[in-house]
């Protein structure tokens, strides 16, 4: 049977009315209960395959999915259809996108995991997912006199007609007192051409006894249920504010409780397929994104140790069973637990650990290392980082650089000790949802001149190089911009309010929200060419958007006053007729998945302009890239290596190296810097000079002490934005000089057909060649 008709018959089964009567919703369940359906066989066939071959399995705490059903239906090759079938009954296939993203994660680190998961099953690999199946996404992002405000993020509103909900499989994970259910809900990672369906594994807690009938017949009436809102509460959001204590329990009971599950089950697969359990790392092997999933590892050995084997037995399967993904170079960021809490919470995990670092300690001992910095239980903590580097098989950074700095610097005392244990496995994007599926304009343009192989091997992009020299395919290759450029504007004119011509620059920066990632440099260079147009010292300035789209935590206060900052700008700017002309600024709304899809496509420039050395990678930057976005930015994370596939004459490359930061940070004085510079000084004092309002909160000061005074945390302007500022503005200038040019747009083709490397799927191949032996 066709789609249409297993749409037809699905409406007539489960609706009893007419395709054309059914809501949006309605049909959105309609049609993927239908696509479900006609996976069933090849779903069935590749969950047997894994009974019978080695499978890797990501543990994650975050996976940003996004909308499944316009990837689901691409990867199917059924989005023609179906489109031709709603509009048949005069709908539009496009309605979907009132179906909201399923935003469980908070940006690269997620969708990264949903990446991998895409490439794995196109390219036929056993891997597997696992995290938590979040009540609630991160959070709805909305502004109320330009301050960010959250709202629960109820994506289940709409149903979740791509999981099973897989009751015979629930775990029961224990706390030192109390157990709640791990219930598993299953999605589908369908990969493209469906000759492979891999599965991501949810896990919603719940409690052992939904409800106490003996405490209600007492009138106990908020007892009856209290079992139930202690296991919900551990499922109910991704991220809880850990700056207090409850918060931070809350955390590791989430960290605790989908490891738990996610080891339970792998081992109830062995015994189900009768392997021998010190076989287990011929089966299976754990993937740790970040540190997140680490306590996986003592989980293991302790379930190992239930099924009769010792200590010794156990710990040596560990050792051949994990590997550990290093995302930050930031100490800061390497997860931390004191040993009270752990203890409280963990008893029996913690006792595991201590025997792991007395292994480490005798194995120190015996090579005559220190135990400086590697020591998993020390100063009162327990260090995850330490953990996964002792007992994983195999550690990896994600870009070249990033990998070079743990090596030298964060991860310096393990890569001593194991050296054969570190690789390189530089990030990647799937190219069917952010080109396919986001670019539909630029995939048709490409496949027309290269055929559509570039769909599963992105390093065909490559042979638009030999159009590169023709002026009419650059025109051509611009007019698609042009055309996805109108549509964004289009978009945020609804949605945000905010009216940009097509013809402006759409500089671009879009990325969770962190000091480090450095949205305040771009706003203080925003302010700066503000000044210049007022005064008339910068002229023949090209009209310019200037495109934000980021959600900050809800606890970090910087990161919330320096989106107060810009929208305040925005604010001010937007409403100046002298300059709104030639400049705008906006700061999208509730950025996610489905905005970045949009965004990406239209993009002209892509500001990638994190401190050298702090950002691990970056994944924002292959995706502009790719969809023809030259990259303002530092030589850090990934962008090194854009600007070598791409030729650094075609990006904009400014500001301090690591290299350079190392020879200064020492001696480094910003108020010295900034006392010297006039214009520098003007725009950082725009942050207490009365230019723009905090609404009487005390941040923009705040943020201007950090950079100036620093804190008890942190030393003065620890990103360098001062240091950076001029480069910086003399770069973003020339851009503006260079663009619209057939020159300008050579550059962004360039980008295109250089973008091959920058394929998840090379990076898959490289985990399953390198570390997972799959």
């Amino acid at each position: 049977m066709g789609i249409k008709k297993a749409i037809l018959k699905e409406v007539e089964r489960s609706l009893c009315k007419g395709l054309e009567a059914l809501s949006t919703k309605e049909l959105y369940t309609a049609v993927s209960n239908a696509v479900m359906g006609k996976i069933n066989d090849v779903y069935s066939a590749c969950l047997k395959k894994k009974e019978e071959e080695k499978t890797a399995y990501y543990l994650s705490a975050e996976f940003l999915m996004g909308r499944s059903v316009y990837s689901n239906l691409v990867n199917l090759g059924m989005e023609e259809e179906v489109a031709e079938l709603l509009n048949e009954y005069g709908r539009d296939i496009k309605c979907f996108e009132e179906v909201e993203d399923a935003a469980l994660g908070n940006g690269g680190l997620g969708r990264l995991a949903a990446c991998f998961l895409d490439s794995a099953a196109t390219l036929g690999k056993n891997l597997d997912g696992y995290g938590i199946r979040y009540r609630y996404g991160l959070f709805k992002q909305s502004f109320s006199d330009g301050f960010q405000k959250e709202e629960a993020d109820d994506w289940t509103r709409w149903g979740d007609p791509w999981s099973r909900r897989v009751e015979s499989e629930a775990q029961v994970v224990v706390f030192k007192t109390f157990a709640v259910r791990a219930v598993p809900y299953d999605m589908p990672i369908i990969g493209y051409g469906a000759k492979t369906v891999n599965r991501l594994r949810l896990w919603q807690a719940e409690p052992m006894e939904n409800f106490d009938f003996a405490r209600f017949d007492a009138c106990d009436y908020r007892g009856a249920y209290k079992a139930r809102e202690e296991a919900e509460k551990i499922s109910a959001v991704l991220y809880p504010n850990d700056s207090a204590d409850k918060g931070r329990r809350l955390r590791l009971m989430q960290e605790y409780f989908f490891t738990s599950a996610s080891v339970g089950d792998i081992i109830d697969r062995m015994l189900e397929k009768e392997v021998p359990l010190d076989e287990f790392a011929d089966h299976a092997v754990m993937q740790l994104n970040d540190t997140h999933p680490v306590l996986a590892v003592p989980e293991l050995i302790r379930r190992l140790e239930e099924h009769g084997m010792d200590f010794d037995e156990a710990f040596a399967v560990a050792k051949k069973a994990f590997a550990y993904t290093n995302h930050t170079v930031m100490g800061e960021a390497l997860e931390k637990w004191s040993v009270k809490l752990v203890k409280s919470l963990l008893p029996e995990i913690y006792a595991v650990t201590v025997r792991i670092n007395d292994e480490l300690k005798r194995e120190l001992k015996a090579c005559g290392l220190s135990e400086e910095r590697r020591l998993i239980i020390d100063g009162g903590l327990v260090h995850m980082a330490r953990l996964a580097c002792y007992v994983a098989g195999a550690v990896n950074g994600v870009a070249e650089i990033h990998t070079g700095i743990i090596k030298a610097d964060t991860l310096k005392e393990w890569y001593e000790l194991y050296p054969e244990k570190f690789f390189n496995e530089t990030n990647g994007i799937t190219q069917r949802r952010w080109l396919r599926l986001a670019n539909p304009r630029l995939s048709d343009y490409i496949t027309r001149r290269i055929g559509d192989k570039w769909i599963t091997e992105l390093s065909e992009l490559e042979k638009l190089k030999s159009f590169a020299e023709s002026r009419q395919e650059i025109e051509k290759f611009a007019s698609v911009k042009r055309k996805n450029k109108r549509e964004l504007a289009r978009f945020i004119r609804e949605r945000e309010g905010v009216e940009i011509d097509e013809s402006y620059i759409f500089d671009v920066q879009i990325k969770r929200l962190h000091e480090y990632k450095r949205q305040l440099l771009n706003a203080f260079s925003i302010v700066a060419i503000y000044k210049g147009l007022k005064d008339g010292s910068i002229k023949d300035f090209k009209p310019t958007a200037f495109i934000f789209g980021a959600k900050a935590a809800p606890a970090y206060t910087r990161a919330k006053g320096i989106i107060k900052y810009i929208n305040e700008i925005a604010k001010k700017v937007n409403a100046d007729e002298e300059t709104n002309d030639r400049l705008k600024v906006v700061f999208v709304s509730d950025y996610n998945v489905s905005y970045a899809e949009k965004i990406v496509a239209a993009a002209d420039v892509s500001e990638q302009i994190s401190a050298a050395g702090t950002e691990a990678s970056g994944t924002g930057n292959m995706k502009l890239m790719l969809g023809g976005a030259v990259t303002l930015g530092t030589f850090d994370g990934a962008n090194i290596e854009i600007a070598e596939e791409a030729g650094e004459e075609n990006e904009y490359i400014f500001g301090a190296r690591v290299e350079d930061i190392e020879r200064i940070k020492d001696r480094y004085e910003p108020k010295k810097l900034y006392s010297s510079d006039k214009l520098l000084k003007a725009v950082v004092d725009t942050l207490d000079d009365g230019t723009f309002s905090d609404g009487g909160t005390g941040i923009f000061a705040e943020l201007k002490s950090a950079l100036l005074e620093g804190a008890s945390w942190h030393k003065a302007d620890n990103y360098y934005l001062l240091y950076d500022f001029k480069s910086y503005l003399e770069t973003k200038l020339k851009v503006n000089a260079d663009y619209g040019t057939d020159e300008w747009y050579r550059k962004c083709f360039m980008n295109t057909a250089s973008a091959g490397k920058f394929s998840s799927d090379r990076t898959v191949i490289g985990y399953c060649r390198d570390i997972w032996k799959i």
